[in-house]
């Protein structure tokens, strides 16, 4: 295993009885990327980051994280790595900083209280950090969530379709929030139903299809594996997100 890649797998496999989930992936993340993992339900994707985070094991292959092999240093890899879910694990009964003082006393951290405060400001929290968690809303939540996996500082972040169920305003402040972690050196894989989404947010994108990966590269790369466009002179007219945003606003204040 290089450690010159934030993540590098190779010849990964998983099967679940008869049902083969990942038939030998081969992935290498650069660091300080967002690397988008595209696929629909079902193709793996989920079970591939289960891997990377070490709750799941592989049947085969293997796999590093910030060169750190997942099946032999799994407490390394935790260390070095934490995950987000589909859904925010968050105590709703707590405050926004009661839940990152806990995480910060877990890991055994000196000064939780001033790394949460920290986190509060720069997820714009500040302001609701003494709100209890029932009462915000679901960009607040994912922000609060991520906010969470940051604690320890972290290279390497997984987010496993962290825009799922959320509205407009709510998803353009969690891709705000995985920009910036990119500009200050935090290596993401984002697994993500949403095309727009890795278009909007990725350096490099992978299509897991049939257990394998089918195609990787950058947007433009992608691009060239089809024919050449044809110019066509049409009215454009607004999608019902350009209207939704345009109508409530895009600021993403909700507080």
């Amino acid at each position: 295993m290089t450690t010159t890649s934030a993540i590098e797998i190779a010849g990964l496999t998983k099967s679940y009885g008869d049902h083969s989930v990942l038939g030998g992936v081969d992935l290498t993340v650069p660091p300080g990327t967002v690397y988008a993992l595209l696929g629909a339900n079902g193709a793996g994707k989920t079970t591939l980051v289960r891997i990377l985070a070490t709750l799941l094991r592989a049947d085969g292959g293997t796999a590093a994280v910030h060169g750190h092999d997942v099946a032999a240093e799994p407490a390394r890899v935790r260390e070095s790595s934490s995950l987000t879910g589909q859904f925010a694990a968050v105590d709703e009964i707590l405050t926004g900083r009661e839940n990152l003082v806990l995480i910060g006393e877990l890991r055994h951290l000196e000064d939780a209280g001033g790394i949460a405060d920290r986190l509060l400001a720069r997820f714009d929290l500040t302001d609701a950090a003494g709100r209890r968690v029932a009462t915000y809303s679901g960009g607040m939540r994912r922000r609060l969530d991520i906010a969470m996996s940051l604690i320890g500082d972290p290279p390497v972040l997984f987010l496993d379709e962290p825009t799922t169920g959320l509205d407009p305003q709510s998803r353009l402040e969690v891709w705000k929030t995985v920009q910036e972690l990119a500009g200050q050196g935090t290596t993401v894989l984002l697994t993500t139903q949403y095309l727009e989404e890795a278009e909007h947010l990725a350096h490099r994108i992978a299509i897991l299809h049939g257990g394998r990966i089918i195609a990787e590269g950058t947007l433009a790369e992608l691009k060239r594996l089809l024919p050449p466009a044809t110019v066509e002179y049409v009215e454009k007219q607004p999608t019902l997100e350009d209207i939704f945003l345009a109508v409530v606003g895009s600021d993403g204040s909700d507080q």
